[in-house]
């Protein structure tokens, strides 16, 4: 229930800034999604690390979802302060490096659809990162691709999953 309980606002998120990036919300009004969206997952990675039943597993996913966490709170911060988000993207080409071996090995031990779906979206998500970085920190001219990616990105791997996992449908 935790990971559907993250990956809604995950999508809710990544929507939401895929729209900021298309130039459809003003940078004042994006900083509260990614703020509720980072606390939400901070809790959710510090009861998964800490709660009860916490074994390396859950640190391990708990480890990874700080990522996010640290993400939106840092597109939350960059909007309040006004810097141009070099450092932001250096951090994005740390997570997208980071999560490469997380997706291949998600592909060596899928053993059903979840699986394999859980690979696809790790590897969505190291594209999506490595976008951040060639925008921000190399400064590359591919915001409008970074916004319809991150939009897609935001509604199947986080919104729509999320949604149904909440329902149990998933």
């Amino acid at each position: 229930m935790l990971l559907g309980l993250a990956l809604l606002y995950v999508g809710a998120v990544l929507t939401l800034n895929g729209l900021w990036l298309l130039g459809k919300i003003e940078d004042r009004e994006i900083t509260f999604i990614n703020v509720v969206s980072g606390f939400i997952t901070l809790c959710v990675a510090l009861y998964s690390a800490f709660g009860p039943g916490a074994d390396a597993g859950s640190v391990r996913g708990a480890a990874l979802t700080l990522l996010f966490t640290t993400t939106y709170l840092w597109v939350a911060y960059n909007r309040v302060v006004t810097v141009d988000g070099r450092g932001l993207g250096w951090f994005s080409l740390f997570v997208a490096i980071t999560v490469v071996p997380v997706a291949i090995g998600a592909f060596k031990v899928s053993a059903d659809v979840a699986g394999l779906w859980m690979a696809f979206n790790w590897t969505a998500w190291a594209v999506l990162w490595f976008m951040y970085f060639l925008l921000l920190a190399l400064k590359r001219p591919i915001l409008p691709a970074t916004g319809v990616a991150t939009l897609l990105v935001g509604i199947f791997t986080g919104w729509l999953p999320g949604l149904l996992m909440l329902e149990g449908k998933i």
